[in-house]
């Protein structure tokens, strides 16, 4: 018998029916499907808070990453307008290199880190790095609070709601 049976459950070869075991198998497939279910609501919701910290995670590392590079033209005070531009362009072609040690510096994980070949090409088309803001450090301890506190209340109380029984047009029973 397969997940597709077409026939009612009453209405079945007798010889199959002959043990009370495909019985219970059948009953409790049925259960499982209905608990399945009825899970799906608050399995979208474990998936939105994960997707949400994907994405918080991609933006601190992405603001991280433009920073360090930042800094890296930045410090060289003596180049010219130039030696600066060689300067980008010489870090973006080593972007992969520059992924590690700006992981290293500030302690992200390399697996957050977005793929090499597109950020290079995200970067080349910005004509100076140092246009752009400064990394503000008190959005960086926002991001990091979300982390600590905010989804973890956020888990609490969906996981809570997880616990309290639905009934939306079929029962568990």
């Amino acid at each position: 018998m397969g997940s597709f049976w077409d026939q009612d459950e009453k209405n079945t070869h007798e010889e199959w029916w002959g043990s009370s075991a495909h019985a219970e198998l059948l009953e409790r497939e049925k259960k499982d499907l209905l608990r399945e279910l009825a899970a799906l609501p608050q399995n979208s919701i474990f998936r939105r808070v994960s997707e949400l910290v994907k994405r918080a995670r991609a933006v601190k590392v992405h603001a991280y990453t433009v920073h360090y590079l930042r800094k890296q033209i930045a410090g060289w005070t003596g180049l010219t307008v130039w030696n600066k531009t060689d300067k980008q362009q010489e870090l973006i072609s080593g972007l992969e290199r520059e992924f590690v040690m700006a992981a290293r510096r500030y302690n992200l994980p390399l697996g957050d880190f977005p793929n090499a070949q597109r950020m290079k090409s995200s970067l080349r088309e910005i004509k100076d790095l140092r246009d752009i803001p400064r990394l503000n450090k008190n959005l960086i301890h926002e991001i990091d609070k979300m982390f600590t506190t905010d989804i973890p209340k956020l888990l609490d109380s969906a996981s809570k709601s997880a616990s309290k029984p639905r009934r939306r047009g079929f029962t568990l029973d």
